[in-house]
Order: structure tokens, then sequence, then C-alpha cells
């Protein structure tokens, strides 16, 4: 009987009993076993995969959220910028209404001549006395305003070399040694001569010249004039240095008329020999005008003085 087990029955039909072995048995613990594991597994999986779709449940709304959250930054985003995209055309449009209006001035005043107006009609270059052309040359800015010709830095949009960052240059930069002089470009009154904060140009030297011109020379490293003096073309007026804001000795030049600022690099290379160069180069200037001015403004007396300085001043060379 050690080895048997005995399993009893009984329903409405009576009492039956069944007996099994011990391998029987084992059998049986063993079935019972397997279901209970799986059974157990079957649980344990349902719970994982509940416990994986509450998080998923969880990540879904989150994402939700999110993207309600993007879509409101995005309605934001598109409608600002249609409000900038407005800005920017009411900008443009005033721009180019404020364009219209300053070419108009700029006709009106004689700024602007025609860009097809040949050079023989803006000024008349043959009609011009020896003495008439040495009077524009000494009255506009011409020529170097130091000994070196070696421009580092020219006119127009270039990278900062100290700031770094793209930036507009409004002259150019001649490199010459420290303590080399400055020459004044063309006869003047003084009006600056001083350090200079506000620009960066460090100790500066600003010449007022006939007919509306400008010149300015910037980074010096000791001035020779004070505001208010006359000064002829060639003076000394200052020495090249490196003062304000700058990386090594130089001389910044600018030119201006009526206080725009233009390139200086026509003037520089204006001489008698080169006469005509400054009038094809610069076409925004009225030169006859200026031409006429000059011839009205030369008397008899005067006239015949220059002659003689003149000559005498060939006769030396």
């Amino acid at each position: 009987m050690r080895n048997r087990c005995i399993i009893t029955v009984s329903d409405h039909r009576g009492t039956r009993q069944y007996y099994l072995t011990a391998l029987a048995k084992r059998l049986l613990a063993a079935l019972l076993t397997i279901l209970f594991m799986v059974f157990f597994g079957g649980f344990f999986s349902i719970y994982l995969l509940v416990d994986k779709v509450s998080n998923a449940n969880d990540q879904i709304d989150e994402l939700t959220l999110q993207h309600e959250k993007i879509r409101h930054e995005n309605t934001m985003l598109t409608q600002e910028k249609t409000l900038l995209a407005t800005a920017v055309a009411d900008k443009s449009q005033g721009l180019d209404i404020l364009g219209e209006e300053l070419n108009h001035i700029e006709s009106l005043i004689g700024l602007k001549p025609s860009p097809d107006q040949p050079i023989h009609e803006r000024i008349d270059t043959a009609s011009q006395t020896v003495l008439e052309k040495r009077m524009m040359l000494d009255s506009i800015p011409s020529g170097y305003p130091v000994e070196s010709r070696v421009v580092t830095s020219g006119f127009g949009s270039r990278i900062h070399p100290v700031h770094g960052g793209k930036s507009f240059h409004g002259g150019v930069d001649l490199r010459s040694s420290r303590g080399a002089p400055v020459y004044a470009a063309a006869d003047g009154v003084v009006e600056w001569g001083a350090r200079h904060q506000e620009s960066g140009l460090g100790k500066m030297v600003l010449l007022i010249h006939n007919f509306g011109f400008t010149t300015t020379y910037g980074h010096l490293d000791e001035i020779k004039v004070t505001a208010g003096e006359f000064v002829k073309k060639g003076d000394v007026i200052g020495l090249v240095g490196s003062t304000g804001v700058s990386t090594a000795p130089h001389l910044h030049y600018e030119v201006r008329y009526l206080k725009r600022r233009i390139n200086p690099r026509p003037f520089m290379n204006w001489s008698m020999e080169e006469y005509d160069r400054v009038f094809e180069k610069v076409d925004n200037i009225q030169w006859q005008s200026i031409a006429e001015a000059v011839r009205r403004n030369i008397s008899m007396p005067q006239r015949q003085w220059a002659y003689k300085e003149l000559a005498l001043s060939e006769m030396s060379h």
C-alpha cells in the first residue's frame, strides 16, 4: 500500500476509488507543478504587459501634451513671422520711398548726374587753364597724405581687424611707420585736432576744404595743428601712430563730400599728370559747376601772380 495512492470520488451514483502507483503519483505532481508554473508565468506576463501598456499610455498622454504645446508654439511663431514679414515689407516700402526722395533731392542739388552722362559733359577739362587745374588740385583733396602708397584696407565692406565681424570701412588704411609725417591733402581749415573717443580713431585731425569737401586723418601719434588753424596743401598736420582702436601704426584716411563718405582712392591718384582720373571714377559730384566756380574766383591779379609762381616753380625743377 506504501507504493500506491488511493483517490476516492463520491457522487450521486456512489463512491468510487482509484489507485495510483508511485510513478503515477509523481507524474501527477509534475503535471500539477507544470500547470502551476504555466498559470503563474501567464499571470506574471499579463501583469508585465499591463504595466507596459500603462506606461505606454502615460507616454502617449505626455507626447500628446508636448504635441499640443509644440502646435501652440508653432501657431504663435507663424503669427509672429507674419507680423515680422508685414513689418519688413512696410520698412522696405518706406526705404524705397526714402530712396526715391533722396534721389530726387540729390538731383535737385546737383549731386547725382546721369550715369550715362559722358565725361566731357561733366567737365570740359580741355578748356581749363593750368592755373585752374592747379587751383582745383589745391582746393580739393588730391594725392597721398603720407609717403607710403601701400593700402592695407580699402574702402567698403570688410572684416574688422579688432572686433571681428563684417563692417563698413569709411576710408582707406595706409601702411606707414610710426612718426612718419602726415600731409594735408588740400588747403583747408582745421575743424578738429584732438583725440576722438567715439569713432575709435584715437588722435584725429579733421580738415574742411572748399566746395563741401572734408578729410579725416586718424590713429595719429602726434597732432601738429589746432582747431581753427588754416593749413595749405602739403603742410604737416600730424605724425603716423596707432592710437584708438588699432593693431599697428598706420593712417586711416577719409574723404567726404557734403558729409557723405566717398572712396578716397581716386582722389589719392589724382594729379596734374592724371587729371581726368577723378572725374572718370567719381560721378556723383557736379565737377563742371566746381570748375566754373574756380574760374570765376580767379581774378586777373591772382592769375598774373599765380602764373609767375608756376613759371618760377617750373624753372626750379
